[in-house]
Order: C-alpha cells, then sequence, then structure tokens
C-alpha cells in the first residue's frame, strides 16, 4: 500500500429509485464523493447493487448513470484501481464495466491482504443461516439458462418488468434491512463461524443498508450501509479502518 494512499468502500447506491429526479440528485452527490477522495485513493471497492437494476444486453446497457460511470472511467483512467461487486440487484454484468471503464468486477467474494491485514469482501447477500427463500431466488437470478432467456426480451419490455419487480422488493425489504438484529445478524453469524477455519481482520459487506462495525474475536464485521438514506462507507489508512458518513 503507497504511503499516504488509503483504501475507500462503499456500496448500495440503487441507482434509478425511487423515481429519476431523486436519483439524480444522489448520483450527483456520490461523484462529488468520488472527487473528494481521488487525491489520496489508491483503490475503491464498491460492494455491490451500484444500481437498482442493471441487465447487459448484447449491444444495450440501461440508460443513465452518466455522471457516475464517467467518474468511475476518469479514476480509473488516473491509475486507481476500481473493484465492483455484483449485488443481488446488478449481478447480471458481462463485461461492460471491464471493458469501458477497466475496472476488476467480482461475482464472488474474495479474500485479500492489504499492509498486513487480512480482508474478507463480498456484497452479502444469501450469506449466513436461513433465508431459504431468497437463497433460491439468488440461484435462479444466476442461473445461465435463465440469463440467456431473459436476454431473449425486448430491452424496452424486459428493463420495464424488472424495474417494476426490484421496486417492489425494495418497498417490502428495505426498512427491515435497516434494522439491527443482535444475535440474529447473519453477517455476524457467519463472520463467527468462518473465524473457526481462518483468521480475518475485517469482513466488509454490503446489502444490510444498515451502517455498522461489530467486533468479532479479535476482528470486525463491517456493513457499508448504504446511499440510500445513510451515505456511509469505510476507509482503511494502511493502520486501521472507520465507518464515515460523507455530508
Amino acid at each position: 500500500m503507497n504511503t499516504n494512499k488509503k483504501i475507500y468502500f462503499a456500496s448500495d447506491f440503487h441507482l434509478g429509485i425511487p423515481d429519476h429526479k431523486s436519483s439524480i440528485e444522489r448520483e450527483k452527490k456520490i461523484v462529488h464523493w468520488l472527487d473528494s477522495i481521488k487525491h489520496d485513493a489508491s483503490e475503491i471497492y464498491l460492494v455491490g447493487d451500484l444500481f437498482d437494476f442493471w441487465f447487459e444486453f448484447n449491444l444495450v446497457v440501461p440508460k443513465g448513470f452518466v455522471r457516475l460511470l464517467g467518474k468511475l472511467a476518469e479514476l480509473s483512467d488516473s491509475g486507481i484501481n476500481i473493484h465492483v461487486f455484483h449485488g443481488n440487484h446488478d449481478l447480471w454484468q458481462f463485461g461492460y464495466l471491464e471493458n469501458e471503464i477497466g475496472c476488476k468486477v467480482h461475482a464472488k467474494a474474495i479474500k485479500t491482504e492489504i499492509n498486513g491485514k487480512k480482508f474478507y469482501i463480498a456484497h452479502g447477500d444469501g450469506i449466513g443461516p436461513g433465508q431459504t427463500f431468497f437463497k433460491f431466488l439468488l440461484a435462479f437470478y444466476r442461473n445461465y439458462f435463465f440469463q440467456r432467456l431473459f436476454a431473449f426480451f425486448h430491452p424496452s419490455v424486459g428493463l420495464s418488468i424488472s424495474y417494476w419487480f426490484s421496486k417492489r422488493s425494495r418497498e417490502k425489504t428495505y426498512e427491515g434491512n435497516a434494522n439491527y438484529y443482535g444475535d440474529k445478524e447473519y453477517h455476524v453469524i457467519f463472520a463467527k463461524e468462518y473465524l473457526e477455519l481462518e483468521h480475518v481482520d475485517y469482513f466488509i459487506f454490503g446489502h444490510r443498508h444498515l451502517a455498522m462495525d461489530v467486533e468479532v474475536k479479535n476482528s470486525h464485521v463491517i456493513n457499508l450501509g448504504d446511499w440510500i438514506k445513510q451515505f456511509s462507507y469505510a476507509v482503511f489508512d494502511g493502520e486501521k479502518l472507520e465507518l464515515k458518513k460523507y455530508e
């Protein structure tokens, strides 16, 4: 890790909701944040659900988000490493972001070591016990046959249907995902079980829409919150990791 450089983590922008005007306002705020960190960022990890829905057809990608995509391309061109993770809302990424922005896209959790600290980084969907129906849906969404079948829809039809389902899902689950469940926090349960096998200094997750830092067995479980209401992110300076809020 370069001297005086930092690693930044954020997730769950969900651009596209609840309406075009609000999404544009949040997108501008995200771009301002990216501008504010570009002077000392060596890497930026965007840990899933950047978009409330995203599907890359062969020759078509969803309309909009030009401010964010342009800024990420600018940062990547300047030498900042950009990592993008599949979320459960935008997992249908098939090369566009790599080719146009130059970022690294991660379809699964990764383990990495930064300045002697071990990190486990994942969007967090389907991690931990229970969630049987949700895990079934994830398996369905990740199925190659289903993805190719969906690609046969005209983009205007396919995207309209998907935005409708995505909106309904967000309306039903947002408040629940923003609550803290104590001993039943499935990311914390997952970390406790994982630490029985291997030490990790920091578990970094998104998905829960709840900014939290829970200490578990000399490790920390970090949830990054979201950029719908919380505008939270994490920063690692080479020695410690902190959750912060962008004002």
